[in-house]
């Protein structure tokens, strides 16, 4: 059996990819999973990009789960979460007595996922001094303990993540260019929750299902209220936002109906003045580009545009305006909008 074949938890039910707890099928997590296909047989690095929240941990496991690695360690480091004096040691370990407080020889993180794959999230966070040595075992796999001069060889696979734009901390000077490159064999790009829209229902489903098994409730029912101003909020923090807001929803109801805190909601459900009928997911998501548009002042492109804030290039914004009939509020002035349009 092939590695494609070992598909875990990746098997497609129902249209749907199931990569352990990823769930959807819009076209945009689908070319997330077959670039995952294309690249996991391989031993080549990969960097996955997106935004805080959208899974970057998950794709990273399922990388890991369908490849021949698969039944080797998988290692994983938060770069962001140790400070710079403990990461050294965390990452390549340290001899008994290498600095104050060594009382005992420590094995590193790239020890222990030798002949498997090393995680290593917020890579971008990983400080300047450091770089060269992980860029040596990157290259060579070969690396010294702390307060050792004996050189140890190492077989891994480095998937790396970052929610940060590392071509812009290169430019800073704080991300060395050589390890940008080397870091970004095969780049993947996880979309942001307000960029599959059509996922948001099977996600608030799983999400309904596993936390109202652990609590031992059976809720069958979610007002059509609810799904509507769920898929109208953005998610600034993504999938796990999304998750957290299911769980204390099913904490909050008693009964069989889901009683969602949807006021903390409000600032993106739907406007009263709206004669717009609510009728699918395109009525939503006109309702959504719209007032985003309004708090950008109807400002299209540029920073702080709307299609900056909705995550979209102004071409495929300007695409949506045509296609759900968008166009200028009359309060405005036709030249300030024709202006404000070619930002």
């Amino acid at each position: 059996m092939d590695a494609l074949q070992r598909l875990r938890c990746g098997d497609r039910c129902d249209g749907d990819y199931h990569f352990d707890q990823i769930v959807g099928n819009c076209p945009a997590l689908e070319a997330v999973f077959e670039e995952v296909q294309r690249v996991a047989p391989t031993t080549s690095t990969v960097l996955i990009q997106g935004e805080t929240g959208t899974g970057k941990e998950l794709i990273a496991k399922a990388i890991h789960n369908i490849s021949p690695r698969c039944d080797l360690p998988f290692v994983k480091v938060n770069c962001a979460a140790i400070p710079f004096d403990l990461l050294e040691s965390e990452l390549f370990g340290h001899e008994k007595g290498a600095f104050t407080g060594a009382i005992v020889q420590r094995t590193g993180r790239f020890e222990l996922a030798d002949r498997g794959t090393l995680f290593l999230d917020e890579v971008g966070d990983i400080p300047l001094r450091l770089q060269p040595k992980l860029l040596r075992v990157l290259q060579e796999q070969e690396f010294e303990r702390l307060g050792s001069n004996y050189t140890r060889k190492v077989d891994i696979r480095l998937i790396a993540a970052t929610h940060r734009d590392l071509a812009a901390l290169v430019k800073q000077g704080t991300f060395r260019e050589d390890l940008f490159y080397r870091v970004r064999v095969f780049p993947i790009h996880v979309p942001a929750l307000r960029q599959r829209t059509e996922d948001i229902p099977k996600l608030v489903q799983y999400f309904l299902q596993f936390y109202a098994r652990r609590m031992n409730k059976r809720i069958i029912e979610i007002p059509s209220e609810t799904i509507e101003a769920i898929i109208r909020y953005p998610w600034p923090g993504n999938v796990r936002e999304l998750q957290n807001f299911i769980e204390r929803a099913v904490i909050l109801s008693s009964h069989t109906i889901l009683r969602a805190p949807i006021s903390e909601l409000e600032p993106f459900s739907v406007r009263k003045e709206s004669n717009l009928p609510i009728t699918g997911l395109e009525e939503l998501e006109r309702e959504y580009i719209l007032r985003v548009l309004e708090a950008s002042n109807w400002v299209v492109g540029g920073r702080n545009g709307a299609a900056e804030r909705l995550g979209m290039k102004r071409t495929s914004l300007l695409y949506k305006m045509r296609k759900f009939r968008i166009s200028r509020p009359p309060s405005l002035h036709h030249q300030d909008v024709e202006r404000q349009l070619l930002v």
